[in-house]
């Protein structure tokens, strides 16, 4: 048999007889992924729809502006507000300093095998479980101490870190490697380089990986249960103590027994949803706008 007469099974340019098969095969993978897209749509409106429907008869005014109740009294989320508030604050001032700090070494100062050792070390940590990180905080320094809320920030700031850091360090990769260049070529230092060139055209996805951080962190309850759960039914802002958060919020009222905390759970989860719903849709505004910008738009 001649070399001319040998067909390539791989050769993707070469003539097929099965070509009614190959396209029922595309009609095939396209109907599953179109239902697969359906399935995951359904699944967050059956979320959403459930949570809205338990939950939105409770919301009132009262609901956002008191405290939690005592014997039975129908109470608010305003102390849990002001504590997730006052804690993942303190986590966001504690942990963005320091993962952009090493993204800018892992992108601009490290060499290829600490670049990369860094990064596994970052996607190990971003894959730690919250409530081993709880546990950690709790053994080193709640035991013996009792619990505050400088702890819970903590714990939610060790959780903050590898997801912001990796987010960063892919945005500044991301920055062309001319304007660098341009920069030092003028005989501008690295670090001024940096911080007026790379760092202003990479904020915006800065920005989006620290908005979608937050979002994350807000919903934890497992580190605050070991950090800051035991508290007073009032509204405080002594953050050297023990804070409510609306995540333990969410938690306790959901396993009382009586309906109506049953209920106030329902309302208090819908309101954390509509908080990570509007962060996220925060950080898309963010990307689109910056890259319009970047684009001349």
């Amino acid at each position: 048999m001649s070399s001319a007469q040998i067909i390539d099974p791989y050769d993707i340019t070469a003539s097929s007889n099965n070509l009614g098969r190959r396209r029922r095969i595309q009609k095939l993978v396209s109907l599953l992924a179109i239902l697969s897209a359906a399935f995951a749509v359904a699944l967050l409106a059956l979320v959403l729809g459930t949570v809205l429907f338990k939950g939105l008869s409770q919301i009132d005014t009262a609901f956002f502006t008191k405290p939690a109740a005592l014997f039975g009294e129908k109470g608010g989320i305003a102390d849990a507000l002001i504590g997730s508030a006052l804690i993942v604050g303190m986590a966001m001032i504690m942990a963005v300093p320091i993962a952009i700090l090493v993204a800018i070494y892992i992108a601009e100062y490290a060499g290829p095998k600490a670049a990369s050792f860094f990064r596994v070390m970052l996607d190990v940590l971003n894959g730690v479980p919250a409530i081993i990180v709880g546990i950690f905080i709790y053994g080193l320094l709640v035991v013996g101490k009792g619990q505050s809320a400088i702890y819970g920030a903590m714990a939610l700031a060790i959780l903050m870190i590898p997801m912001v850091a990796r987010a960063t360090q892919e945005i500044l990769e991301l920055v062309p490697r001319h304007l660098r260049e341009a920069s030092l070529a003028l005989g501008v230092p690295r670090w001024r380089t940096v911080y007026s060139i790379v760092l202003p055209t990479a904020i915006g996805g800065i920005l989006t990986g620290v908005v979608i951080a937050v979002a994350r962190v807000a919903g934890e309850t497992a580190p605050l249960l070991f950090t800051s759960s035991i508290t007073q039914n009032q509204i405080s802002f002594n953050v050297d103590e023990a804070l409510p958060t609306l995540p333990v919020r969410i938690f306790t009222l959901s396993e009382s027994p009586s309906p109506d905390d049953q209920a106030a759970a329902w309302a208090a989860a819908l309101v954390l949803i509509a908080f990570v719903l509007a962060m996220n849709i925060m950080a898309k505004v963010i990307a689109n706008r910056k890259r319009k910008s970047l684009e001349g738009g």
